[in-house]
């Protein structure tokens, strides 16, 4: 592992390969794991994936899955937080820990409406007003990752040592 994860920024099924790129560089610049749920609206070499994640693929700690439920299983258990336009609650409500599982749906459907309405204590939204529909998915993985450290006034809260999930033993 290159770096011990101060968050797991989960990515389901992602389809716009400069936004993936992007958030995978708020990850480097965060020290967050990146995860792809498939399927994925892009090849793994994509041009612009990797453009827009410039030469920060080799820093990245990142990992794909094939499903939800092989995603749950490598975590080790379900994630802390889901990000959605149909959720009331604010974001900056939300009190993020280190090791936290942040999830955000594609670009195009977001998250399953089955997969909010069984996590609706944690689901979340980015507020903005009724005239936008949504926000680009690499802006509102890098505002959610931002308030985190925010909160940690820019640093993993106090005596927080290193990610504390069962993935990361794996790795």
């Amino acid at each position: 592992m290159r770096y011990d994860p101060v968050l797991h920024i989960v990515l389901y099924e992602p389809e716009i390969p400069p936004n993936t790129g992007n958030i995978g560089r708020t990850c480097v610049a965060i020290g967050a794991k990146m995860w792809l749920v498939r399927p994925l609206g892009f090849k793994l070499d994509d041009y612009y994936l990797r453009r827009a994640g410039l030469d920060y693929w080799d820093e990245l700690e990142w990992e794909v899955v094939d499903s939800w439920e092989q995603l749950l299983a490598r975590l080790g258990r379900d994630p802390d937080w889901f990000f959605s336009t149909h959720a009331t609650r604010p974001y900056t409500s939300a009190a993020y820990r280190r090791g936290d599982v942040l999830v955000f749906g594609s670009e195009s459907h977001g998250l399953p409406k089955d997969l909010l309405l069984s996590h609706t204590k944690q689901a979340l939204t980015i507020p903005s007003r009724p005239q936008v529909r949504s926000l680009n998915l690499s802006n509102c993985a890098a505002i959610v990752a931002y308030e985190a450290l925010r909160q940690w006034e820019g640093t993993p809260p106090p005596g927080a040592t290193g990610c504390q999930l069962p993935s990361c033993e794996l790795a």
